[in-house]
């Protein structure tokens, strides 16, 4: 079965040295797969199954070209790169990776906040530009702050324990309840959580009812010099209303762990069937970029050498799964 491997790393490399796949013809490419990545006719006419990180995007330009594909498996929890309407009507099977790297998101999220709430990064910044005021950087001890996770799942429990050895204050509002987190912090109303917390994290997986969970109406009843911090999906926070609490100072920082295949298909010459509001992020994100107290990086949070093997694991499992009448980690 011919197989296409998309956004391959160094890291990747060394797993398929030590594992082989007899019943598949693996063609690697350490590039994405885009609307401007060029095949050969062949591998159009017979790739059955497409492998991919986020930083590839699957629209219906990209995925018509392949005309007897099968499945798709992104190595990742994520999968708003790939268009599932248009899967969904090609009975393509999509298969994602379930939830993974707890352990590295939270120490991740732990980073951003203490580059954030030290002005580390603001600090860099200065001496680059020759225009050093110390009195920019005064930062507060953790042990005086709150924090406040939206999102009561593996990611939320890490950090909170993190939290809680820094004495940090925790409060959690979640749809579900988990037991783990009576013993580590307050289960709070959703306002509360807002109006009390120093710093705001997000992690939990996008859907239609939490688009856009934090907007205008949310930052309103934040407290002033508050940091928000984002490590799951993009569309769970508005970006412009970020933006101009930025500007107003009513948010002090904010870290972003989740602009990669949003922020290049917005960056495309040719947007295509993209979205205004995928046209707008990437305006602001050109915007937020330049700011000395926003952190954004491209999905890092998970990746560790301790995750990139069981990532590809479950991965390659899925799709043999798939091969023999399986749905693990089926998404449509």
């Amino acid at each position: 079965m011919k197989m296409l491997f998309f956004d391959l790393r160094e890291s990747e490399k060394e797993f398929f040295k030590k594992n082989t796949f007899q019943d598949f013809d693996i063609t690697f490419y350490e590039n994405s797969l885009t609307e401007k990545t060029k095949l050969t006719d062949d591998e159009f006419e017979h790739t059955c199954v497409l492998c991919v990180y986020r930083s590839s995007v699957l629209n219906e330009k990209v995925l018509k070209k392949f005309k007897n594909l099968r499945v798709i498996a992104t190595r990742s929890h994520g999968f708003t790169h790939i268009d599932l309407d248009y899967c969904t009507k090609n009975r393509i099977a999509v298969l994602n990776v379930g939830q993974y790297g707890e352990k590295a998101v939270a120490e991740f999220a732990l980073g951003i906040i203490i580059d954030l709430t030290r002005n580390i990064k603001m600090a860099m910044f200065d001496i680059r530009n020759h225009n050093i005021s110390p009195k920019k950087y005064e930062g507060k001890l953790l042990d005086k702050m709150t924090i406040g996770i939206i999102g009561c799942g593996k990611v939320g429990v890490q950090l909170a324990r993190l939290a809680a050895l820094f004495e940090i204050n925790v409060l959690v509002s979640s749809y579900k309840e988990t037991p783990q987190f009576q013993s580590l912090c307050n289960v709070v109303p959703f306002d509360k959580l807002l109006a009390e917390s120093d710093i705001i994290y997000l992690h939990m997986p996008f859907t239609t009812e939490n688009y856009q969970i934090i907007g205008e109406e949310e930052f309103k009843k934040m407290k002033n010099g508050v940091f928000i911090i984002n490590t799951s999906s993009v569309e769970l926070i508005n970006l412009s209303a970020l933006y101009e609490n930025l500007l107003s100072g009513k948010v002090r920082g904010a870290g972003l762990d989740i602009l990669e295949s949003d922020y290049v298909k917005g960056k495309s010459k040719e947007l295509g069937n993209e979205t205004m509001s995928t046209k707008m992020n990437y305006k602001i994100t050109e915007k937020l970029l330049d700011m000395p107290n926003v952190l954004i990086t491209p999905h890092l949070a998970y990746n560790t050498e301790e995750y990139t093997e069981p990532v590809l694991e479950t991965t390659m499992n899925n799709i043999k799964d798939f091969i023999k009448g399986m749905n693990t980690n089926r998404i449509c």
